[in-house]
């Protein structure tokens, strides 16, 4: 059989998003190529969340396009990106039901197969009959994401994935994410760890009220910001 075609890159278009009155993105454009992991940076309310979860086709933007390559109109192509958020959904169920139940609703084939090799490449089989809602927030953020990765996805989407996570499990989480990108996984993630945006991605968005302000290699965003926005943000200082 041949492999299915890329559905990257993705592009982003001009998007817009309002809600009551106010308009949270103002043309957000940026495209996002196979491979490595991309940050999307900025101060609280800037519109990183909103602009992953338009990417994913959770949320409708008011304006602009989102346009991916290859077969992303038929149900195989949208499978092939998944979305981990900052605070994980967990069912009512074990550890391991929120596997198969997410690959069966998605009619993946062998869910119970392929919920076994999550919960092993994630370290999770000791607690694969534990009710999910018990874990602690770094194992449902495991969880979470060896749901995501049973889904075999082109694309990752991460949303603040430690946001949430004491230092240790901050630790695990930024190790799994590297793993991932090192299997060639492409991610794109928001952050408010500047730190951490250093360790994981190759490139930077950074985002000021609803609009992207710079696009850069990693390295050169955090030595020599090109805007007076990007550089308070780096000093530490509020934006408003």
């Amino acid at each position: 059989m041949r492999a299915p075609a890329s559905i990257l890159p993705l592009s982003a278009e001009g998007l817009v998003f309002e809600a009551e009155g106010r308009r949270l993105l103002d043309g957000v454009s940026f495209r996002i190529p196979q491979g490595g992991t991309t940050a999307i940076i900025g101060p609280n309310g800037a519109g990183k969340s909103l602009t992953l979860r338009i990417c994913h086709g959770l949320i409708a933007a008011s304006a602009g396009s989102i346009v991916w390559s290859g077969g992303t109109g038929s149900a195989a192509g949208r499978k092939r990106h998944a979305m981990v958020f900052q605070r994980p959904v967990m069912l009512r169920r074990s550890a391991r039901a929120n596997l198969t139940h997410a690959l069966r609703a998605l009619g993946f084939d062998d869910p119970a197969g392929r919920a076994e090799r999550a919960l092993h490449r994630f370290g999770l089989q000791d607690l694969a009959e534990r009710p999910a809602r018990l874990l602690s927030g770094g194992e449902q953020q495991r969880l979470a994401i060896a749901r995501a990765w049973a889904l075999e996805p082109e694309l990752l989407f991460l949303d603040e994935p430690t946001s949430q996570l004491d230092p240790g499990a901050t630790r695990l989480i930024e190790a799994l994410v590297h793993d991932l990108a090192a299997e060639g996984i492409t991610l794109l993630m928001t952050t408010h760890d500047l730190g951490q945006a250093r360790r994981l991605s190759r490139r930077v968005l950074f985002m000021h009220r609803g609009r992207i302000v710079e696009d850069a290699p990693t390295d050169r965003f955090f030595a020599a910001p090109e805007t007076p926005e990007a550089r308070a943000f780096i000093a530490g200082e509020l934006l408003w």
